[in-house]
């Protein structure tokens, strides 16, 4: 993830994050249901996808904890 997409992502609201999870989390979904029947063409984007997926609850975390990070 580049940084402007970092801090798209820092500047979304609390709703827009968890619409985001959602997604990223039916992606993942998707992504290793098509690993498990072998038709996964790029492994990789499974890491991609779950680091995603860390990015955004930090930033939930940081919100709700009342973090600012430049």
């Amino acid at each position: 993830m580049k940084a402007t997409e970092l801090k798209a992502l820092r500047e979304k609201t609390r709703d827009e994050l968890e619409q985001e999870l959602r997604e990223l989390k039916g992606e993942l979904f998707k992504l290793r249901f098509q690993h498990a029947t072998n038709q996964l063409e790029n492994p990789n984007k499974l890491k991609e996808v779950k680091r995603n997926i860390a990015r955004v609850k930090t930033i939930m975390r940081e919100m709700e904890l009342g973090l600012k990070r430049n």
